[in-house]
């Protein structure tokens, strides 16, 4: 396993949209090194396209830093059934660090996605676990926490940053 090199907004990397993992692809020396680097940044989520893979894969432990480690790894995820209610919070991003960011979100999601195994898994999302999850999907389409600004909220987070 290795440490890998998080991009740093606003790499054109972040926003492209990535391309499906074939049914044959073995990411699973990727996936090793992204958790091992998403967990040293220390982060709860790490999409591909943060270290300049440009491929439809995510990993996520919305709770790890309250106990155990329990990783979701996404493979060609899908969201799904968005909750009509909205939760606001702060939400930082390890492309962009040191900015966080007030981000509006569905409260609850379903997530499916391909596990390591080839096994499709599903699970309805609420809370934390819901908005990490959009927010490293968000990655897989190329959108980073500022494009979910609005005008003057995104100039003022922008010339906050220190790339």
């Amino acid at each position: 396993m290795a440490l890998l090199p998080i991009l740093r907004w606003p790499d054109p990397r972040l926003s492209a949209r990535c391309a499906a993992i074939s049914a044959d692809e073995d990411v699973s020396a990727l996936v090793a090194d992204m958790l091992e680097t998403m967990y040293d940044a220390p982060g709860r989520g790490l999409a591909a396209p943060q270290v300049g893979v440009l491929k439809r894969l995510f990993v996520m432990d919305p709770g790890w830093k309250e106990g155990t480690p329990d990783p979701y790894i996404c493979i060609n995820p899908v969201l799904s059934d968005f909750s009509d209610e909205l939760k606001s919070g702060p939400e930082g991003c390890l492309s962009i660090p040191g900015i966080t960011t007030e981000i509006s979100r569905a409260a609850s999601v379903t997530l499916a996605w391909t596990d390591l195994n080839g096994i499709t898994r599903q699970d309805r999302l609420t809370g934390f676990a819901a908005i990490c999850a959009q927010h490293e999907y968000d990655h897989l389409d190329g959108i980073v926490t500022f494009d979910r600004l609005s005008g003057e909220a995104r100039a003022l987070a922008e010339s906050s940053y220190q790339p």
